[in-house]
């Protein structure tokens, strides 16, 4: 006889294989699950809220239904003190008290659906092609040493990177581009509409940005000019954070042939106190002493009159910001966004199909099914009053019919 191959179910070998197969049973179901269940998840949490803050609205839906509630106990308690049980069902139509309901729910409904409307629920995306409009706005800033001094708060370099925070969040289209100079020029941020990134790497810049130290401002202005993508003008605006101190790079003559050759228009803003000045710190940490020239500390004013030429040869604006808070976006919208704007490229953006529609146009649909039960309420109430001013007469005729039968009657026994 030969030998049997097969496995019995008894032995440890089988065992083993059956775990085995059940485990592996028991991890695919499990994954098959946890798919599910994440899929579910992300369709049941693709939704967005256009405006969220209408929900208050729902309250009025609440207002509405109780109102029709108190309305409906109300006019059947005034009901049953008019007339008994049985004289209003001959001076009532029928179905009176159920239309009365029946309108309000339709208010009420019609008001919950205009509110879900007014929400901007929207589900689902698509694809869609947006044309993009804006500005090129290219930031110079000074990162010498002598923005380091502590004139403005905390210093002029710090605040300088504030007023450029403020005013990026002001824009919604514009491209941003950074320029940081000192004994030279270096583009750290290409023109680009991603602000986060501009962000983080404004927030890093410093006068360890550059590796030679001096004030080129002209050297900065025309890499500035290098840097704007289109080639067309009237569209590109430089605004220069700096002290104003240069060290004859002839900023003034650069500008104005940059705007007369490529209508570039620039906005200059002077940081640093103009009478007295500040010292240098020697490092940034603010650690160590201050800078010195044969002996004696060095002291830095802004030099307002170089950068009001820049702005008034370029038809731009000098804000003298000096060691004051200035308001940024006042400074955007009054300056920088009167620049003639530039269309980019189409962009395809993901976005949420709105579905007011959807609610709109039912709520709509119950207001006017609402004026019609309403009209047909209106006539049963013209045949109510009818109903109670027959009642009316009737009783008068037969009160007058009795007192006329009670004096004849008495007529006759007098007789």
């Amino acid at each position: 006889m030969a030998p049997r191959n097969d496995i019995t179910k008894d032995t440890p070998a089988a065992q083993t294989s059956e775990y085995a197969t059940h485990t592996n049973s028991f991890a695919r179901n499990a994954g098959r699950y946890l798919e599910l269940n994440k899929n579910q998840s992300r369709y049941a949490m693709d939704i967005q809220f256009g405006n969220p803050n209408a929900i208050w609205l729902f309250s009025a839906a609440a207002i509405s239904l109780a109102a029709t509630a108190y309305a409906t106990v109300a006019r059947r308690r005034a009901a049953m003190k008019f007339a008994s049980s049985k004289l209003r069902k001959q001076l009532l139509p029928a179905g009176t008290s159920s239309r009365h309901w029946v309108s309000g729910l339709l208010v009420t409904a019609s008001i919950a659906l205009l509110a879900v409307s007014l929400i901007d629920i929207r589900w689902g995306k698509t694809w869609r092609d947006v044309p993009q409009k804006g500005h090129e706005v290219m930031f110079v800033l000074d990162v010498s040493r002598s923005m380091l001094a502590e004139d403005a708060t905390p210093n002029r370099l710090d605040r300088a990177k504030q007023q450029i925070n403020d005013m990026v969040d002001e824009m919604t289209g514009d491209r941003v581009g950074l320029i940081v100079f000192a004994g030279e020029a270096r583009q750290l941020v290409p023109l680009s509409s991603h602000y986060e990134d501009f962000r983080e790497t404004l927030k890093s810049a410093g006068p360890h940005s550059v590796l030679r130290g001096g004030s080129r401002l002209g050297d900065a202005i025309t890499a500035a000019a290098n840097g704007f993508i289109s080639k067309t003008n009237d569209h590109k605006a430089i605004v220069l954070f700096t002290d104003g101190e240069d060290q004859e790079s002839k900023p003034i003559e650069i500008a104005k042939q940059l705007f007369a050759d490529k209508g570039i228009r620039m906005f200059t803003v002077g940081l640093g106190d103009m009478d007295q000045g500040a010292r240098i710190p020697e490092t940034e940490s603010r650690r160590g002493g201050f800078v010195q020239y044969e002996g004696q500390q060095v002291w830095s004013k802004m030099n307002g009159q170089i950068l009001n030429q820049i702005a008034t040869e370029t038809d731009g604006a000098y804000i003298p910001a000096g060691t004051k808070r200035v308001n940024m976006a006042d400074v955007y919208h009054g300056y920088i966004a009167n620049v003639e704007q530039i269309e980019f490229e189409t962009a395809k953006i993901n976005t949420y199909v709105a579905r007011f529609q959807w609610f709109s146009l039912p709520a709509l649909a119950l207001l006017l099914l609402e004026v019609f039960v309403s009209t047909r309420s209106i006539t049963n109430r013209q045949k109510t009053i009818q109903n109670v001013s027959k009642f009316a007469r009737s009783e008068i005729s037969t009160n007058e019919h009795s007192r006329t039968t009670t004096n004849q009657a008495a007529t006759n026994q007098a007789a």
